[in-house]
């Protein structure tokens, strides 16, 4: 049996969750979010939601967990809300907003224009910092990693854009060519 499937999930005030056949949707002070769950999970909802399989094998119970933490993220996301963080370390790296775009000099010729997809919104909290804002999970980590793909971390002298907190492992540079002559 798994642990996590069978935990029951805890509906905060404010928030409500529905099912119509395979479909979920719950909504909140935050927005609204919806998905479709494998035929083979079924979700009660009353003061609590549980999440059931209606057999015991393999995908099933694959299934089971994964609906379960799925479920639950839409549930923390239309009441609290996810954020991912960022920062940008290197010389002259900055980045501004105008809107619901961010613009990013990190060291190329030109700056680097990112525009929010639906329901992401982004803050500047310092010059070099930056947090990425939404509902969805998925697309608040994606969002991010899309961010960061802009500029990964060099190796060798650890400028690029970071998550807060991440650790770059620098690797040694080449050591220099010993010229001796005998």
């Amino acid at each position: 049996m798994s642990r996590v499937g069978n935990a029951p999930i805890q509906i905060p005030s404010g928030v409500t969750v529905e099912t119509s056949g395979q479909e979920v949707r719950v909504s909140g002070p935050k927005g609204q979010l919806q998905m479709v769950v494998e035929p083979q999970i079924k979700v009660n909802c009353s003061d609590v939601v549980v999440i059931e399989r209606k057999s015991d094998d393999k995908k099933s119970a694959s299934l089971h967990g994964l609906t379960r933490s799925l479920v639950n993220n839409m549930v923390v996301g239309v009441s609290e809300g996810w954020a991912k963080d960022l920062e940008l370390v290197g010389v002259g790296f900055r980045v501004t907003s105008s809107g619901d775009k961010l613009n990013l000099i990190v060291g190329f010729s030109h700056p680097v224009e990112i525009v929010a997809p639906e329901g992401i919104r982004f803050e500047v909290l310092e010059n070099t910092k930056i947090r990425v804002l939404g509902i969805d999970k998925y697309l608040v980590g994606q969002t991010a990693a899309n961010i960061k793909k802009v500029r990964v971390p060099d190796v060798y002298k650890g400028k690029g854009i970071r998550y807060q907190g991440e650790r770059i492992r620098k690797k040694p540079g080449k050591a220099g060519k010993v010229t001796g002559k005998i």
